[in-house]
């Protein structure tokens, strides 16, 4: 992810390389997965409701007042009562405070029996520094909603890892809130179901961006617990003591601002030092910005997606609602889930929240 761009013709020619799956990948393996959610014990934090109070925190980069203000009106608009973490404004360089503030905020709004979910405003970079240092035993005994993307991918991850408790990659606190990112909030967190089906934004095909338009890399329906977030975080992970896993699960990837150079360099790296070649399908987000300049000499984002995934025996899909983007499926981390890559939907098969 380039972090001088926080805030294009995609898989054109891909539909003569996908090769149609009729069935589940893996379905003979269905069972399997289904043992190992069962076996695995997650802990699911209470819906939200409004009235309840978010705990707002800033564990990357640095925010301004501006998109401090954003966030607190988004949350107001959805119901819901704001508490802010202590070091929320403080800077440090590239980052929100020191990892001592920073790691002190997260701990503080874990303990504090009045915050019921905590959100955090904005990505960036950070999360990496404090992993080792969370006290994951303060955050399973107190379980609550968390949200975030990008650098949060990090922070999600970890605490899934360390505790069993599901997060949810979705919009930011200071995100533009849409009809549709609302609608997926609200389905996911506030008024679960224990089907819920969550389809591509519609309008996303309309766009001048061809970044935005999806495209079926390798056509099927495959079931797996949900994980994965930002591509530069998932590389960065490997080899660390909080490297996810992937076998058998369905994986979402997105990234902003990278070069198919770059794209293709993760990608490489996810593959030759992690599982990946085993995940049950592949989810991609909308990559903006990360086509080649005109001229240069590389691969197409296309031609890359195609080169490093096309091998794969599994469901792959580009450009579903999630990443740097204005319309975001809210994606519980942990939690099974459905894909149809025909039909563009990523469909929960349970609650995250309880």
């Amino acid at each position: 992810m380039n972090r001088r761009q926080f805030n294009k013709n995609i898989f054109m020619g891909l539909g003569s390389s996908a090769i149609p799956f009729s069935f589940y990948h893996n379905l003979s393996h269905d069972h399997h997965i289904q043992s190992n959610f069962d076996m695995k014990k997650c802990i699911k934090p209470k819906t939200l409701a409004p009235g309840d109070t978010i705990g707002l925190i800033t564990p990357s980069s640095s925010i301004t007042e501006e998109k401090l203000e954003k966030a607190i009106a988004n949350m107001k608009m959805l119901g819901l009562k704001v508490k802010l973490g202590k070091h929320i404004k403080a800077i440090n360089g590239y980052l929100a405070g020191t990892d001592e503030q920073r790691l002190e905020d997260l701990h503080n709004m874990f303990a504090d029996d009045e915050v019921d979910g905590i959100w955090c405003i904005r990505g960036g970079y950070g999360v990496g520094r404090i992993l080792p240092k969370i006290n994951y035993k303060l955050i399973k005994k107190n379980p609550k909603v968390l949200i975030g993307y990008s650098d949060i991918t990090a922070l999600l991850l970890a605490i899934y890892q360390k505790t069993g408790l599901i997060g949810f990659h979705g919009p930011l606190a200071s995100s533009d809130f849409t009809d549709y990112s609302v609608k997926h909030l609200k389905g996911v967190l506030m008024n679960p179901q224990m089907s819920y089906t969550m389809d591509h934004a519609m309008d996303s095909d309309d766009s001048t961006d061809k970044a935005y338009h999806s495209k079926v890399l390798r056509s099927g329906k495959a079931k797996g617990e949900l994980t994965g977030g930002n591509l530069t975080l998932l590389a960065a992970a490997m080899g660390t003591d909080f490297q996810p896993k992937f076998k058998n699960k369905l994986v979402f990837i997105e990234d902003i601002g990278e070069r198919p150079y770059r794209l293709d360099r993760m990608f490489t790296q996810l593959l030759q030092s992690s599982d990946l070649h085993k995940a049950g399908g592949i989810l991609l987000g909308v990559f903006e910005g990360c086509e080649a300049k005109e001229n240069d000499r590389s691969l197409s984002l296309m031609e890359m997606f195609k080169d490093r995934l096309g091998h794969l025996e599994m469901p792959i899909i580009y450009g579903l609602s999630f990443g740097h983007i204005k319309n975001h499926m809210t994606l519980p981390v942990g939690i099974e889930a459905k894909m149809d890559t025909d039909k563009r939907t990523v469909t929960l098969l349970e609650k995250g929240v309880k």
